[in-house]
Order: C-alpha cells, then sequence, then structure tokens
C-alpha cells in the first residue's frame, strides 16, 4: 500500500505544479464551456482524456511505443491551442450533436498528453511492480485532473453566474488568453531538427527496434 500511495502522490503532483501549466491549461480549455449542471458531460469528457493519455502512458511505460520527448512537448501546446480556438470558434446557437467534437479532441489530444506524463513515469519506474505503479500514477493524475475542473467550474460560475459577465464573453477571453500562452510555449518549444529533410512520423515515433 505505501507503493500505492507513492505513486498515486507522485501522479498528483505531476499535474499540480507550475511545471504542469500546459496540462492544467489543456483541462482548462476543454472543461471552460460547462456549467455545474452540465457534470455529466464533463464527465464523458475526463473519460475520453483518460482513455486516451492511459493507452498510450501504458504504451509509452511497457516501450511498446517510444515517442521523442521535444517532438511530444511541441504538441502539446498545439492541443491546448487547438482547444481553445474550438471554444472561440463555437456558435452560440449551435445545435449541440450526440458526439461533440471536442470529445474526439479530448481522446486524440489524451493520447499525446499521455506519452508527457511517460517520460516522467519513466525516470522513476523499473521493471518490478510496472503495471501496479502505472495504475496509481495514473490513478493520481485522475484526481488532479478532477479538482482542476472543479476549480475551473467554480471560477466559471462565480465570473458569469454571480458576477453576471456574459458566458460567450467569459468562455471566448479566457480561450483567447489560453490561445495566447499556448502559442508563445509551442514556438518556445519547437523542434530543432524539423528543418531536416527526414522529419516525418518517423521521427516522432521511433521504432523500438533502433535503439
Amino acid at each position: 500500500m505505501s507503493e500505492f500511495n507513492l505513486y498515486f502522490k507522485l501522479g498528483i503532483e505531476h499535474i499540480l505544479t507550475w511545471e504542469a501549466l500546459d496540462h492544467i491549461l489543456f483541462v482548462t480549455a476543454l472543461c471552460l464551456r460547462y456549467r455545474w449542471a452540465d457534470w455529466k458531460k464533463v464527465a464523458i469528457l475526463v473519460t475520453a482524456f483518460t482513455i486516451g493519455h492511459s493507452v498510450t502512458l501504458a504504451l509509452s511505460a511497457l516501450q511498446i511505443i517510444n515517442a521523442s520527448i521535444s517532438w511530444i512537448e511541441f504538441l502539446i501546446p498545439l492541443t491546448i491551442g487547438i482547444t481553445a480556438l474550438n471554444n472561440i470558434l463555437q456558435k452560440k446557437n449551435a445545435v449541440a450533436s450526440r458526439l461533440p467534437v471536442i470529445y474526439f479532441l479530448a481522446l486524440f489530444f489524451g493520447m499525446i498528453h499521455g506519452m508527457a506524463y511517460a517520460s516522467t513515469f519513466l525516470e522513476l519506474e523499473g521493471r518490478d511492480g510496472l503495471i501496479s505503479h502505472l495504475f496509481a500514477f495514473n490513478l493520481g493524475i485522475e484526481a488532479a485532473q478532477l479538482l482542476v475542473v472543479a476549480v475551473v467550474l467554480l471560477i466559471s460560475f462565480i465570473f458569469a453566474d454571480l458576477l453576471k459577465i456574459p458566458r460567450v464573453a467569459w468562455i471566448k477571453g479566457v480561450s483567447v488568453i489560453i490561445l495566447i500562452f499556448s502559442l508563445k510555449m509551442a514556438i518556445e518549444r519547437i523542434p530543432r531538427s524539423t528543418v531536416t529533410s527526414t522529419s516525418s512520423l518517423e521521427t516522432i515515433f521511433q521504432p523500438i527496434a533502433r535503439r
């Protein structure tokens, strides 16, 4: 149980730190448009994100895939920017579909974020107890993410419902700020090898056999 608590705590700390600002911004952009009453939709979003990053976190930890950290760190702010842009472009009276685009964004972008989590996890982990440690680490991440979601919903409630700021203005205003931050991070993280003629998916996902 002590090892479970250790990895659970590490998962929480991996999210609730200044270094994890990119992940916090992504979760914020993802949940910004929702109210407390929309908890079912938020639950689906978080579940989609969880499924995405759990898959790639496990595959990376088991060394089935091997991703270039520099590329993953570059792609993460792009996922933030796209999610924020989706909020900005969202039409006020748009008819909601059964499976909004944002659900697929959460799933796909969760896969990208999962590979970033793996880099931290693999620095701590050996082969012994890999699955149980991975499970505890992932639960810690989810607990921290749920806390971020609760804070975002609370802040949105205060500004949009109590202070009566127009909800559309609130969502788009915060999304613009997140978009600016994400573009700044993306520029700072541009991989140096992007200008080479061999840049491709092979550069991002290097086969294990080449080790």
